[in-house]
């Protein structure tokens, strides 16, 4: 032990008398190691911020809307409207195995929702008590739409959370009516905000039942058709399945509306699984990117490590050379430099930690911008940034003074 502490001493004094040489050393090293910290936190803050915005959304959904078809097959010139229609709905839910859950959707823009107190224009969706199992729809107050809501068409709403304090003003909600375009509506549940930041459009949406939707306001301008829905929204019953799924939904639309299932085109869809996918690839880009541009500060880093390790055993193989005369082992030359590297190099590690934790610990918990999350200090980085400079700094020191430890000791005294 006392072997230890004469060597980690004598470290201490060899460091401080190159006070110089030692600082540029340690601020390399953590100017390397800071680096790597801060880009791999920043792609991990997109990452995070990118998950969070398609969490709030839901999980696993794909929406489909009408849309347009070509005239004559094969055509891309004359193309002709179609709308979705609740048989679509059923013939899906009928012919479609790999999709899990499905739910028709009436979106209506124009309808007008006034209280006692204010009045606001935010969209109204009309739904069967299942959508929630699709959509991230969480209470607030109250509770949600059920099925006996949709059998008896009863008027009641779901309120967003932004449409709730425009049409209320941080009064009660639940349990008192509104108007939807002259119709009273019963209040029974309130969301909680979804999204992030400053978006109002989603916390604007309010929900009654499907069937009340469908009687008192219908989809507009879509001909003479009397089963018109805006939007079917559904889950494959497994996330492997979404493009087999999305082939079957493709199928039952194109066989009811006369058109090539095939053509890509004709469908209006959101496929948010594959957007995920996407995204994700391009984050994995990203943040292989941002990695390697802190590896080659690291390796700069290392590079400077390397050279005064050198320098610093060349300039000592005097001193080498002497402490052999007076007794010392190969052993003990190897650890006395074994020590230094690892010493300076941990140390210098750590401060760049520190430092790279300190610029991030001010932005923990604060969204930066929409799909944006703060930096965070990433275990498996810092990990990798000291282990490899650790390997640079102890390999640094390691050689040359094995050289040295091997000169006889005339040899090493002999040196200049």
């Amino acid at each position: 032990m006392r072997f230890v502490l004469d060597i980690f001493a004598q470290t201490l004094r060899t460091l401080w008398a190159h006070k110089l040489r030692s600082f540029l050393t340690m601020f390399g090293i953590a100017w390397g190691v800071g680096s790597l910290l801060l880009l791999v936190g920043l792609g991990e803050g997109f990452r995070a911020g990118n998950k969070k915005e398609f969490d709030s959304l839901g999980e696993n959904v794909m929406f489909i809307w009408s849309g347009r078809a070509p005239v004559v097959q094969g055509s891309f010139t004359a193309l002709r409207q179609y709308y979705l229609t609740y048989r679509d709905y059923e013939d899906i839910l009928r012919d479609c195995h790999s999709v899990g859950v499905a739910a028709p959707v009436i979106r209506r823009n124009d309808i007008r929702a006034v209280s006692d107190f204010y009045q606001s224009s935010g969209q109204i969706f009309g739904v069967p008590a299942k959508f929630k199992q699709i959509l991230y729809l969480p209470i607030r107050e109250g509770r949600w739409l059920d099925d006996m809501d949709d059998l008896q068409r009863r008027r009641v709403i779901v309120l967003g959370d932004e449409a709730r304090r425009t049409l209320f003003l941080g009064r009660p909600s639940v349990g008192s009516t509104i108007l939807l375009n002259g119709i009273r509506f019963e209040v029974i549940g309130t969301l909680q905000r979804i999204g992030h930041g400053d978006n109002t459009n989603e916390n604007l949406q309010s929900y009654v039942p499907f069937s009340t939707m469908h009687e008192y306001f219908p989809p507009t301008n879509v001909g003479e058709a009397t089963d018109v829905i805006s939007i079917i929204q559904y889950q494959p019953k497994t996330r492997a399945l979404h493009e087999i799924a999305q082939k079957e939904v493709h199928e039952v639309i194109g066989r009811n509306h006369g058109f090539d299932p095939n053509n890509p085109d004709a469908f209006d869809e959101w496929d948010t699984i594959r957007t995920v996918d996407q995204v994700g690839k391009i984050f994995d880009a990203m943040n292989t990117f941002l990695g390697s541009v802190g590896l080659v500060t690291l390796a700069l880093g290392a590079i400077g490590i390397v050279n005064i390790m050198l320098v610093g055993v060349a300039d000592r193989t005097r001193e080498i050379g002497l402490r052999k005369a007076l007794g010392a082992t190969r052993t003990n030359i190897m650890f006395q430099f074994f020590v230094e590297g690892a010493f300076l190099t941990l140390l210098s590690g750590g401060i760049g930690i520190a430092g790279a934790a300190a610029i991030m610990l001010p932005f923990s918990g604060v969204e930066l911008g929409p799909g944006f999350d703060a930096p965070t200090l990433v275990p498996w980085a810092a990990a990798l940034a000291v282990l490899a400079l650790a390997i640079a700094g102890i390999g640094a020191g390691l050689y040359p003074a094995r050289r040295a430890a091997l000169l006889e000791p005339v040899e090493a005294l002999r040196k200049e």
